[in-house]
């Protein structure tokens, strides 16, 4: 009997939250708080936007220039994913011209830099994750303007740097796994493995192009690293019962069994793009789990969103977590009970930021889902960043939802 209550138990701690649906947000308004945010962050965080800095190429941490250290290098991988997004929906490019600049920006900024040089190249960082960011959005930069260079940048951080840190798999306590940070105490993190798997299948899928760069490796070679690596985090650091990610196996081989919604973010992706790869719809089968995880238990707390996150790295993770929860949702394979489900929780998340969350006067998003950052006082790059990628994701799903709708209006008209 206990044991079916507990089963019971946590079958109600994965019901995802149905939280009263304000009045949702429509495509249009969407798009246009896209447009609004995404210029905010130009406007805000891009130093080259300051007359006095010119070259700056890279996203300040605090809007007014409040902050102008350049210690923080991962989100500025994430700041040029969602100028990324916004020149993939508008095509516009005052977005597109901000591409070369960014690329030139990173090794200048790096805060790692001059190590980096040491070992023959700037883009080099001590966080082995802060790579993988990195890595993917010059995979995205290439998508979006075809240049290879991009993308076999990526290459070659991915083969200098990130799977080097792989193993050995007969190395106790982990056998396996990415490294989280070259410096210390090895410890092997779902934030340094979940990206490092996206990274792997996805350039597996371009294997293809340019094929005799020196540093790609066949679309063969890339798919199975992806799925070592895929494979090893889902036997460590995840919850086959609940979709929980685990933090970190550390080196006396103790999980670290606290949950954050990046983690969840990239395990999901990773299942995505190994989806596409192989096929196998046991990987759909986690990643809806996994995100089940997020929008129910993890967002159970602040009325069917995720917990406020206005600075510091925490400001990021929610983001992360948006944009592969929206690759999953526009799967063309996805359930669609489990799409429209997702489809809900995105857009309800999407509304309750512009309604509540988000500054009017400009277009501003401090981290706080419903309480808008004051006009005055500087705003933190990453919890904009955050909301940017929320409604980049909201208008991408909304965008494939009719789609498809279109496509089954035009097959039932085929029908005799």
């Amino acid at each position: 009997m206990k044991r079916l209550f507990a089963a019971f138990a946590v079958y109600l701690c994965l019901i995802p939250v149905c939280p009263a649906q304000e009045d949702r947000l429509s495509y249009e308004e969407t798009s246009k708080w896209a447009d609004d945010m995404a210029q905010a962050l130009v406007d805000n965080f891009w130093g080259a936007s300051f007359e006095e800095r010119p070259e700056r190429y890279f996203f300040n941490k605090m809007s007014q220039q409040a902050d102008l250290g350049t210690g923080d290098y991962w989100p500025q991988a994430h700041a040029i994913d969602v100028i990324t997004d916004a020149y993939l929906r508008t095509k516009d490019e005052k977005y597109s011209k901000m591409f070369d600049p960014w690329f030139q920006g990173m090794p200048r900024f790096n805060p790692n830099a001059r190590q980096g040089r040491r070992r023959g190249d700037p883009w080099w960082n001590v966080f082995v994750d802060d790579m993988e960011w990195h890595c993917l959005a010059l995979i995205r930069v290439y998508e979006a303007t075809g240049e290879t260079r991009y993308l076999n940048k990526a290459r070659q951080i991915y083969a200098d740097w990130i799977w080097t840190q792989w193993g050995p798999e007969d190395e106790a306590p982990w056998h396996g796994g990415i490294t989280w940070k070259t410096d210390v105490a090895k410890s092997k993190n779902a934030c340094s493995n979940g990206p490092a798997a996206i990274v792997a299948a996805r350039l597996a899928q371009l294997a293809s192009v340019d094929a005799s760069n020196d540093k790609n490796k066949t679309a063969t070679e890339y798919q199975d690293e992806a799925l070592k690596i895929y494979r090893w985090e889902r036997k460590n650091l995840w919850n086959s019962e609940t979709g929980a990610i685990f933090d970190n196996m550390n080196r006396e081989g103790r999980i670290a069994r606290f949950n954050l919604s990046y983690n969840q973010g990239t395990f999901i992706g990773a299942a995505v793009e190994l989806f596409r790869l192989t096929g196998d719809r046991s990987l759909l089968d986690d990643a809806v789990l996994t995100a089940r995880y997020t929008t129910g238990p993890m967002s159970r707390r602040n009325r069917g969103v995720l917990s406020d996150a206005p600075g510091g790295d925490g400001g990021l993770f929610h983001g992360i977590f948006f944009r592969y929860l929206a690759n999953l949702i526009v799967l063309p394979e996805l359930d669609d009970a489990a799409r429209q489900e997702l489809t809900d929780y995105l857009l309800h998340s999407a509304t309750v930021l512009v309604r509540r969350g988000v500054n009017p006067e400009t277009a501003l998003y401090g981290g706080r889902w419903r309480q808008p950052q004051p006009t005055e006082a500087p705003s933190a790059l990453n919890p904009h960043v955050t909301g940017c990628t929320l409604l980049e994701a909201a208008c991408k799903v909304m965008t494939a939802a009719e789609n498809k709708d279109d496509r089954d209006g035009q097959s039932a008209e085929s029908q005799p």
